[in-house]
This record gives C-alpha cells, sequence and structure tokens, in this order.
C-alpha cells in the first residue's frame, strides 16, 4: 500500500520507517529542506536507536523516499498521515498553525478519494475543523475523509513500540475509511480498536495526561517520604505489588520533560476548561512537576550553601535516555538556574550535548562524565542514561573538588555512595 507521511520530525519518521519495514511504500514530505536533503543522503536528524539501520535498509529498498512537496504527498498516498508540530502557545493551549496550513495544502492539490489521518498529538474536535477548511479550500469537487490514529511511541523505544505497539486506535467517520485503516494496519498483530474521532482524539491526551499524574503523585510521595524517613524505592515497589496499581511511572525523579507530557497535560487541562469543565487535577500535576526540580536545587544550595563561582557537573541533558530531546527537560532548567545564580555547569550526556548548547548557550559541554567531573564542587544525576550506572566510583570521586553526589534519578545505590565517601542526596530516600 502506498503512504506518504507529512512533517518528518520525531513521529513522521519513525512511522515512515515503521510503515516501510511492514511492507508498505512510503513518501514522507517536510518543507525542510536541509532535513530532506539529509534524509535522502541517509543520514538520520536525531538520535533514535535502531533508526539509523531501518533508513538505510528501506532507502536502498526503495520502500522510503523524501520530499519538500506536499503536492507529491497527495498524490501518492491512499491515506495521508499527517505529523506536523502542535506546540504549546505560551497562554498553555495548542497551536494549530501547522495543521491549518497542511489542511489548506491538501485542499489545494487533492484530486481523488484520499483518507487524511491525524497522526499528532491534537486538541479533541481537530478532525472537524481540518474536514471543515478542506472543503472551504478544496479547488474541485472530490471525497475524502478525516480519520484520527494517535502515536503512543516513546522516545528512546519509538521503533520497537511503533512495529509492536499495545493497541491501535483508528477514529474513523465512514466504513470506506475504516476500511482503509484496516489495510493500513494488516501486517500488525495489536489489538485494532476503532472509535469515533473524537474519542481517538482524546485517547491520547487522556492516556499521556493520567501517566504524568501518576509521575507526579509518586513525587508528591517522595517529598514525604524524605519528611518521614522512608524509601520512596520500597514505597514504590510496595504500591506497584497491588495489581490495580502496577509498577509503571512509579520512579520518583525531578519531574518528567520532553514533547508529550508537558504539552499534552497542558493541553488537556485547557480543552477541558473550553468545554467548560475546570479540570483543576491536571493544574496539580503540572504543579508538583515544576516543583520537583526546584526543590533539588534548593536541596543542593543548602548543602553548598553558596552556588556563585561554583562549579556543578551535570550528567544527562536530555529529558529521558535514548534520545537527544531536550524539551522540557528538567536537567536544562537547572543548568538554567544554576548559571543564573552564578554557578559554572559543565554538562555532559551521550546524544544531547549539542542540543543542549543550543538551548543553553553558558552550558560548557564535554566528552565524557568523568571529564564533566574535573574540579566540580558537586556532581547531579538528571537523565538516568545507563552508562552512569556503571560508573567507577573511585574515578568519580577522584575527579571532583568536593565528593557531593546529588542523584536526581535515584540510579546508584546510597549505600554504595556514601561508602565510596561521598555526600549522597538522592529523591525521597
Amino acid at each position: 500500500m502506498q503512504l506518504s507521511i507529512i512533517g518528518s520530525g520525531h513521529v513522521g519518521l519513525v512511522s515512515g520507517l515503521c510503515f516501510a519495514e511492514k511492507g508498505h511504500t512510503v513518501l514522507c514530505v517536510d518543507h525542510d529542506a536541509a532535513k530532506i536533503k539529509k534524509l535522502k543522503a541517509g543520514k538520520v536528524t536525531f538520535h533514535e536507536p535502531h533508526m539509523q539501520e531501518l533508513l538505510t535498509k528501506h532507502i536502498a529498498a526503495k520502500t522510503i523516499s523524501f520530499s519538500t512537496d506536499t503536492k507529491d504527498a497527495v498524490d501518492f498516498g491512499a491515506a495521508i498521515f499527517v505529523c506536523v508540530s502542535t506546540p504549546s502557545m505560551p497562554d498553555g493551549n495548542v497551536d494549530m498553525r501547522y495543521f491549518e496550513a497542511v489542511s489548506r495544502d491538501i485542499a489545494e492539490h487533492i484530486s481523488e478519494y484520499r483518507v487524511i489521518v491525524e497522526k499528532s498529538t491534537v486538541p479533541i474536535k481537530t478532525s472537524s475543523h481540518m474536514r471543515a477548511n478542506i472543503e472551504r479550500y478544496l479547488t474541485r469537487e472530490v471525497d475524502f475523509d478525516v480519520a484520527s490514529n494517535p502515536e503512543f511511541l516513546r522516545e528512546g523505544q519509538a521503533i520497537d513500540d511503533t512495529l509492536n505497539p499495545d493497541r491501535i486506535v483508528c477514529g474513523v467517520t465512514s466504513h470506506k475509511a475504516a476500511r482503509v485503516m484496516q489495510e493500513v494496519y494488516a501486517p500488525f498483530t495489536a489489538p485494532l480498536l476503532m472509535t469515533t474521532i473524537q474519542s481517538a482524539e482524546l485517547i491520547k491526551l487522556a492516556s499521556n495526561a493520567f501517566l504524568a499524574t501518576r509521575l507526579s503523585f509518586i513525587n508528591a510521595i517522595s517529598r514525604i517520604c524524605e519528611l518521614g524517613g522512608a524509601n520512596i524505592q520500597e514505597v514504590a515497589e510496595g504500591m506497584g505489588l497491588d495489581k490495580r496499581i502496577g509498577k509503571h511511572f512509579l520512579s520518583a525523579g525531578i519531574g518528567y520533560g520532553g514533547s508529550c507530557f508537558p504539552k499534552d497535560v497542558s493541553g488537556m487541562y485547557h480543552v477541558s476548561k473550553a468545554l467548560g469543565y475546570d479540570f483543576e487535577l491536571l493544574g496539580e500535576v503540572q504543579r508538583v512537576n515544576e516543583d520537583q526540580w526546584q526543590h533539588f536545587l534548593a536541596r543542593l544550595e543548602d548543602t553548598l550553601w553558596v552556588l556563585n563561582g561554583k562549579t556543578i557537573a551535570l550528567w544527562g541533558l536530555a529529558f529521558k535516555p535514548d534520545t537527544d530531546d531536550i524539551r522540557e527537560a528538567p536537567a536544562l532548567k537547572i543548568a538554567n538556574a544554576l548559571i543564573a545564580k552564578g554557578a559554572k555547569v559543565v554538562g555532559y550526556d551521550p546524544a544531547a550535548n549539542e542540543n543542549a548548547k543550543g538551548e543553553v548557550p553558558d552550558i560548557h559541554t564535554v566528552e565524557s562524565a568523568l571529564e564533566a567531573c574535573k574540579d566540580a564542587d558537586a556532581l547531579m544525576i538528571c537523565t538516568e542514561w545507563s552508562e552512569f550506572a556503571d560508573v567507577d566510583l573511585a574515578e568519580v570521586k577522584s575527579a571532583l573538588r568536593v565528593p557531593v553526589i546529588f542523584d536526581g534519578r535515584n540510579q546508584l545505590d546510597p549505600d554504595t555512595v556514601k561508602a565510596a565517601g561521598f555526600h549522597s542526596v538522592s529523591v525521597g530516600r
């Protein structure tokens, strides 16, 4: 089956490669000419495990190709997946300008039946706005359907999540569109849930808002653990053994980040308010998340007394391991706050150094974890890359000016760290 992808960012490129891997022929379109040039040359545009292998494989097999022209996408695919950015605006609402622009482009070029699929995370009722916009700008009489097919990929595990999803959700309004979506996903083995478009649009937002709520809940419990002398990891394990609760998303830390949770929680809150329901719980989820990294920074300042003139090593700059995505990363919020207080920040991340430097120009990035520690007054672990768990603590101690470790992801065993001669601070332990 021929499929088109409009928007070749994280969702679009991963989806396109995985559709090709499942036997479809895919055209990916993006208006960023530099990005398309790089992809045509067989080079990935962001870090994601296994993506380079798939790109190389499917360019060679001619099962994926790239263009900068939306008309090519409209002409090529029986289904057109819209994967453009939907960023948050300053007031917390979702910026839909790129979706609106794509719908006008599609209207200008569509000449035969197509299913136009929302793949990006969008507010409820986006489909009705999209259909109305396409109808408004159509240049000829043509039949089409709009469908919703939200992605549930996790950065760092996006390829596996897309190839082996735990569910596939398709929101449709006609049997014709349903048949097209069934054909798209025929090579997949996951349960296929057909819903109304409005339900599909809400499922993704509700899922991410719920997971973010779990994270903020366990982070709030970690604060109680610190005050009451409990161990958050023991508490989380005891909670997770309850089958009604489960163990997932019960790891306390310095807060969530990335392109999904912050945007989707905010989007869900504002969409609910626009519909007439004040979802106060999600406002508190956001507050707890923001307070978590600030609390951890305050504990560092309390330990070091004065941050001005100090050198702080940061391990991990991406919002999570196995990605170079720094959007809403707690590490960069901490870095900015430290720099504002007069500290020198030396950061290291296996994948996100370059991106972090672009976002925080005053951060000093280095090429190894140990190099970051050289003559630093404290080490803060902000992202749980696996290499940090295997570090030689004796070498770390030798590199630091002062043996202080602030483990913001509870990655190291606190007894081992203390036995190695460090002053150790972690989350909820």
